[in-house]
């Protein structure tokens, strides 16, 4: 019966696995639960800061998803089932730093672009003045990220990969390294650099600082464990072959 009951729930895993649209609709669940996950978090901001927090937050738990599901797979065997979700992963959680930025752009620098970039209009001088640079660069590398992301997200796809080929498309898909980390030094700014300057107000601490520091540490030590033990195992293979053909070790 137990042997049944396996074979069934496999079999359910496959279908969800293999069926693209299905695959959606799961991380898209995910991904809308988590906005409002955050946005209960985050109550104590305006609205637009509310959301625009949100959107991000749950943009930056799907990267960081995708970043983790590989290595955690030579650890955990089972989650090798759920590794074609990382594609659908990677196209929501652009998805999500879309509609962050557009948010931003809405309702925080007001489509002035120069103020998304740390500057200010000075009326006296008639001229933009620099105002803010740390806010102009995290915004830099935020956009840096999200042109990364939707480069991805355009090529997640089996015509992308027929029309690049495998060893073209493998090499772009790489490109969700520096991702990771451009969107690790967007965040970390507006959590712990952003409200440091002596003119601007210091709001409530943010009970997300502690998660965000244990998450980039929990996906850093994934991802080196598994490089250890790869490394290691091709060591051990190499050994191997090497007693195998007579060879001195």
């Amino acid at each position: 019966m137990s042997d049944v009951l396996v074979r069934s729930r496999g079999a359910m895993v496959g279908r969800w696995t293999r069926n693209a649209a299905l695959r959606h609709l799961v991380v898209a669940l995910i991904a809308v639960g988590l906005v409002f996950s955050f946005a209960v978090v985050h109550t104590q901001w305006s609205p637009m800061h509310r959301w625009n927090r949100a959107f991000g937050d749950a943009s930056l738990v799907l990267v960081a998803l995708s970043m983790g599901l590989g290595p955690l797979t030579r650890f955990v065997r089972p989650v090798a089932r759920i590794l074609p979700y990382r594609r659908e992963i990677g196209i929501h959680a652009c998805i999500l730093a879309a509609v962050h930025a557009t948010i931003i752009l809405v309702g925080w620098v007001q489509w002035d672009l120069m103020r998304l970039f740390g500057f200010e209009w000075h009326p006296e001088l008639l001229v933009y003045v620099m105002f803010q640079p740390g806010f102009g660069l995290a915004n830099a590398i935020g956009i840096a990220a999200l042109v990364l992301a939707i480069l991805l997200a355009a090529t997640s796809s089996d015509l992308a990969m027929r029309r690049l080929g495998t060893s073209g498309w493998k090499f772009l898909q790489m490109g969700v390294l520096p991702l990771w980390w451009l969107t690790v030094a967007h965040v970390a700014y507006f959590l712990f650099m952003h409200f440091l300057s002596f003119h601007r107000a210091v709001p409530d601490p943010n009970p997300l600082k502690p998660w965000f520091v244990g998450l980039v540490v929990a996906v850093l030590v994934l991802r080196a464990a598994a490089y250890l033990k790869t490394v290691r195992g091709k060591g051990r293979s190499m050994a191997e072959e090497r007693e195998v053909d007579g060879a001195p070790v």
